[in-house]
């Protein structure tokens, strides 16, 4: 994938996140868009009530990477990136 072509997929995942976004956040939660490389891996960040649920996992999984792949045929897989502490 050229970096334009890169830059175009992450433009298109933030805007399907942008749409995922109040669910998550009428449950206290948000995500952040880190990162998409070149292979269709999206690396997002679960912020709010999402950190530390024992339900992220299947929020990630069966919520946003579902909504991801079917709306970006290019889009791999999403994998959560705990912050730091």
């Amino acid at each position: 994938m050229t970096e334009q072509t890169t830059g175009d997929l992450r433009e298109r995942v933030q805007d399907v996140l942008n749409t995922i976004r109040p669910s998550l956040q009428a449950d206290g939660g948000d995500v952040e868009l880190l990162d998409v490389d070149p292979d269709g891996i999206v690396k997002v960040r679960l912020q709010g009530a999402c950190h530390g649920c024992p339900m992220a996992a299947m929020t990630l999984q069966m919520g946003i990477e579902r909504i991801l792949k079917s709306q970006i045929p290019e889009v791999q897989g999403v994998e959560n990136v705990p912050e730091e502490e």
